[in-house]
């Protein structure tokens, strides 16, 4: 009650901000015990008051600092429930979309083109890589105005196929014009694979290093951040590839020059798949 009555007489004199400014510092002082509110000046007939350096902080260094529930009487022994409350979900496919444009535009369109954009260069130079959007519209789950189809409010399992599809197509593509070609663009050029493959059989040093790259480029970190010994899993993968096109016999037909290539390909495959690229 004292201090509402000070702070009234103090609004007499003061403005607002000067006046809250004023009972809080007499506030903190009354309550250290070592001044009342006389002694502050607040509401009485000098203008003089507490320099801020003296008052004591009532609020120690740490006070915003989370409280571990097991420091608290009583909790030491309660469990915490860190299960995750909801499943993984699909973004808007407006976002693979863009996704695509930016990780693959390299040597077709330029990223910060528009999807029409991309799709009139694209014919331009070779019409039978990619035909329209509007082709595909009803496959992603986009509304199609022109035929009253609205937007799909659930993922489906031709939503998934055709952004899987769209992604594996384009690593073709990619690995065809930055690993494969006879005479690959330089390293500043390419989007995807920044790195050169060795004349010989790659080791499992040399995959973690171009590795690293592929995974910060789809997954946003470092690939020794990752759970499960991925890098080796990886390599697995990469090794079963190039071993199954490089068989003297019964091997897989393919349109890559270099069987590394292939290797190659099937790593982009499963990143441009992996939970943590199409879900969040």
């Amino acid at each position: 009650m004292k201090i509402a009555y000070e702070f009234k007489r103090a609004l007499g004199r003061r403005s607002l901000l000067g006046a809250a400014l004023s009972v809080a510092v007499a506030s903190a002082a009354c309550q250290d015990g070592t001044r009342s509110v006389a002694d502050t000046g607040v509401g009485g007939g000098s203008d003089s008051a507490t320099p801020l350096a003296d008052v004591p902080d009532p609020l120690p260094p740490d006070a915003n600092r989370a409280t571990p529930i097991e420091s608290i009487p009583g909790h030491e022994n309660v469990a915490q429930d860190t299960t995750p409350k909801r499943g993984p979900r699909m973004l808007p496919v407006e976002t693979y979309i863009r996704s695509y444009l930016q990780l693959f535009a390299g040597p077709m369109a330029r990223p910060t083109q528009t999807p029409l954009q991309v799709q009139g260069e694209i014919r331009a130079r070779d019409a039978t890589l990619f035909d329209t959007w509007n082709d595909y519209l009803a496959s992603m789950g986009l509304p199609d105005h022109r035929v009253d189809i609205n937007r799909n409010t659930q993922t489906s399992p031709l939503m998934l196929a055709t952004l899987e599809r769209t992604g594996i197509a384009l690593c073709d593509v990619t690995v065809a014009n930055e690993l494969d070609a006879m005479t690959p663009p330089p390293m500043a050029n390419r989007r995807v694979f920044a790195f050169d493959q060795p004349a010989g059989a790659l080791d499992l040093a040399g995959f973690r290093t171009r590795f690293d790259l592929l995974h910060r480029t789809f997954l946003g970190y470092p690939a020794s951040l990752a759970p499960d010994n991925r890098a080796q899993r990886f390599f697995t993968l990469y090794q079963s590839t190039v071993a199954r096109f490089s068989a003297a016999t019964g091997a897989p037909a393919t349109t890559f020059r270099l069987k590394s290539s292939t290797g190659w390909a099937a790593v982009c495959y499963a990143l441009i798949r992996h939970p943590e690229f199409q879900m969040y």
